[in-house]
């Protein structure tokens, strides 16, 4: 059983945690996807920070456990939220504007075995093997952006945004993911790329959960888990698995202006929390 409607009885192995505020036409393309390429039981637990279209329904239709907030809260409290209804042995915390790949569930479990990780991430167009692909992939989406990104008529958001995915990769998705599959079997780098990112409950019970002050939430997790390796050893800093590949439409879908937080008192910025030799630490993993 691999969708998000498991039995009370059978633990998830992946609990698969997003938060959403509308782009109800994004919100069912990454459903669509997320059904289709998880190889895993898992269950989808939905932060829904008040939505006004359809969203929250949708996801409830489908079986997630949806979570109504009556207003929109930061991306650390959300997925504090998620954390707290969460019952598998993995928690994955992907952004609600993801195309996910075949079996990147199980990918990602294969990789942080092998490597010893308990935090790990998938690569995408903001950061794969080098700098010279990378660049190579935001230039392409960037042009795709420019030509369908401006059509955003609602009545077809949905048909344009898997049009774009489709230019992007030349409608070789599948083909694309495996080949990069092949190419990079369980290899990895020390960084991150924030839009998908799986934890153990090892992690979460050495350096506890989301630090709710911080909406930098990425960057602060792996200056966390960089640090407590540093410290304790008992833990690896946040890995890029290199053969695990995600689509991130990358701000695309959030032009329309969201609420303030509403614990935007408690926020502060990740400058404020580290201090500069801590925060030097990132500069050593950019690529």
């Amino acid at each position: 059983m691999t969708s998000s409607q498991t039995s009370d009885v059978i633990r998830p192995r992946v609990s698969v945690i997003t938060a959403v505020h509308n782009q109800c036409a994004m919100n069912q393309l990454f459903w669509t996807y997320l059904q289709k390429y998880t190889k895993n039981t898992f269950e989808l637990i939905v932060i829904d920070n008040a939505s006004t279209d359809q969203s929250a329904s949708f996801f409830e239709s489908v079986g997630a456990i949806v979570i109504r907030n009556p207003q929109n809260y930061s991306y650390p409290y959300s997925q504090n939220q998620g954390i707290a209804r969460a019952r598998g042995e993995y928690f994955a915390f992907i952004n609600n504007d993801v195309i996910v790949s075949p079996d990147w569930d199980q990918h990602l479990i294969d990789s942080m075995a092998i490597n010893g990780l308990d935090a790990v991430t998938a690569c995408g167009i903001e950061r794969v093997e080098s700098a010279t692909v990378t660049k190579q992939l935001k230039r392409r989406w960037q042009g795709i952006k420019n030509i369908l990104g401006l059509l955003r008529y609602p009545a077809f958001e949905k048909k344009i945004l898997n049009l774009m995915h489709y230019w992007m990769y030349r409608g070789k998705w599948v083909s694309f993911c495996h080949q990069r599959y092949i190419k990079f079997t369980h290899q990895v780098c020390e960084g991150f790329v924030g839009n998908t990112v799986m934890l153990t409950q090892k992690l979460l019970n050495l350096i506890g959960p989301w630090d709710e002050r911080v909406q930098a939430a990425d960057f602060d997790l792996y200056l966390r888990t960089k640090i407590r390796s540093m410290s304790d050893g008992d833990i690896k800093p946040l890995h890029i698995a290199l053969d695990v590949y995600t689509h991130h439409y990358i701000r695309l879908t959030s032009k329309t202006k969201y609420p303030p937080f509403a614990d935007q008192k408690n926020l502060i910025s990740i400058e404020k929390k580290w201090t500069a030799q801590e925060l030097s630490l990132l500069s050593k993993i950019e690529s």
